[in-house]
């Protein structure tokens, strides 16, 4: 008895594990990039959807998925371990412009939780045609197999550029060159093989909580969404906030940031 229980849990293991592959989740992804851009919420979404938009519980159809949106750019990673996928769309040359960042998980291929951070005008640093032009140039191209970092390397990256807001002594492992894109503003600087992503040191120490991550190994990349606390005197157990980083070698290549405001420019 114990062995067909034993035969029956692996067989729907590996229909669990065949359903979530990389392919199904680009495919996902697609279908997500569509439906935003034609403003049709019909995606296959279950019953009890866990859907939040800058943290605020919301009915997903009448969100900003139902708008439909000029979308200029998109990039997506995937993650087959927790079967999940992370968006980011830059809508600049839309009406009303946007940089979205999208998070879906799926259980039996329905998207049982869905999270979006939607920046606009008045958010932090924004400037979705800054965003447009500087994501554009980024190359996140697949790595070799040989050459990729575990989940656990790029998610301790990640972690580390948000832990060390709270604690000077923990030190990221920045690459040479590290770039960040803060809303539309690019830390590039002139040389090429410069680390520009430290940031200065806060006034108080931060702990940037409520963390949801998505991990792609083979493109090097995490997404975590989290609160930022400090930045916005309406928030201050932390403003919705999310980190799109790629890490190549351990070390951190790209760091996107989009926080959103309850006040223009979080005035504090």
């Amino acid at each position: 008895m114990i062995y067909s229980i034993l035969a029956a849990c692996a067989v729907l293991a590996s229909q669990v594990s065949a359903a979530c592959t990389r392919e199904m989740l680009q495919g996902a992804a697609a279908a997500y990039v569509k439906a935003q851009a034609a403003g049709q919420p019909d995606l296959p979404f279950a019953d009890s959807l866990n859907y939040t938009e800058n943290d605020a519980v919301t009915d997903v159809k009448k969100g900003i998925l139902s708008q439909a949106i000029t979308i200029d750019f998109n990039r997506s990673i995937y993650d087959t371990t927790q079967c999940a996928t992370f968006t980011e769309i830059t809508a600049a040359t839309n009406k009303k412009p946007y940089v979205i960042h999208w998070r879906m998980v799926f259980t039996d291929n329905k998207i049982t939780t869905a999270h979006s951070l939607v920046a606009k005008d008045g958010d932090w640093a924004f400037n979705a045609a800054g965003h447009l032009k500087w994501t554009k140039t980024e190359k996140w191209e697949s790595i070799p197999e040989a050459k990729r970092d575990t989940r656990a390397v790029i998610k301790a990256a990640g972690d580390a550029y948000l832990d060390s807001w709270g604690d000077s002594k923990i030190k990221p492992p920045y690459g040479a060159p590290c770039t960040r894109l803060e809303g539309g503003s690019y830390t590039s600087g002139a040389n090429p093989t410069t680390n520009t992503c430290t940031m200065p040191a806060f006034p108080q120490a931060l702990k940037c909580g409520n963390r949801r991550y998505v991990i792609d190994e083979e493109l090097g990349a995490v997404d975590i969404f989290n609160d930022f606390p400090f930045i916005d005197k309406a928030k201050p157990n932390g403003a919705p906030s999310g980190n799109f980083m790629r890490v190549e070698g351990g070390q951190l290549r790209y760091i996107h940031e989009n926080t959103i405001c309850t006040k223009k420019g979080c005035a504090k």
